[in-house]
């Protein structure tokens, strides 16, 4: 790069091609000390402002763990929303069954439903029973994870694309949760429309809403911190 200065440094235009060297030579120290510290300078704000962001806690944080959400809470249902699978919706071919017709998880969907399944242990959260979805996707979450048991279950079905009937879904749901004790706990592996239905939440996929059937009470929770 090229830099032209003026008169004001008692010049006539030089082109001048090594700035440093030539404030060097030409130049009074205070502008000199100036420039030089410049890049010290911006670095020490960077990292002032990093230091503020680590101290300012996102949206939604919470001190406290998984368990004492759920206490506060009283939760007895976690839904959660199958991991990263790209895409919208599911082929017009889409068979009930055969995944090969489906939106499946990514590699990144794979590796987030095992960090989950990591992080639910770390927490010390155990299920009293858990159901997925029978869609590829969902069943795919669940076995990544490999936090127990588990079986499938119609009332977790997609009615987004009406591939499986919304009143079918919703009232074998709301039955099975009916049922759920105060006293259980079980997690639900599904799909956004599902839990938007059930407890006006609408999570990112791996996300995690908590559910008191009692009082029909729903909390999100992001478990990445």
């Amino acid at each position: 790069m090229h830099f032209i200065f003026g008169d004001k440094l008692g010049l006539m235009k030089p082109k001048i091609t090594n700035l440093w060297f030539y404030l060097k030579e030409n130049c009074d120290i205070p502008l000199l000390v100036r420039l030089k510290y410049k890049r010290t300078l911006m670095t020490l704000v960077c990292k002032f402002l990093i230091f503020i962001c680590i101290l300012i806690p996102a949206p939604g944080y919470s001190d406290k763990n998984l368990l004492e959400e759920m206490d506060g809470n009283g939760t007895n249902v976690i839904f959660l929303r199958h991991t990263l699978a790209p895409g919208f919706g599911d082929p017009k071919n889409f068979i009930l069954g055969d995944c090969s017709t489906q939106r499946n998880l990514s590699k990144e969907g794979k590796e987030q439903a095992k960090f989950l399944g990591q992080w639910l242990k770390s927490e010390n959260v155990s299920f009293t029973e858990i159901l997925s979805s029978e869609w590829c996707r969902c069943i795919d979450t669940v076995k990544e994870m490999r936090i127990g048991n588990w079986s499938s279950f119609s009332g977790l079905n997609s009615f987004f694309q009406e591939f499986y009937p919304k009143e079918k879904v919703v009232i074998k749901l709301r039955n099975k949760l009916s049922g759920v004790r105060a006293n259980d706990l079980v997690l639900m592996v599904t799909h956004l429309v599902v839990i938007r239905e059930i407890t006006g939440i609408s999570p990112p996929s791996g996300g995690l809403v908590l559910y008191n059937t009692k009082s029909g009470t729903s909390q999100q929770i992001d478990f990445s911190h």
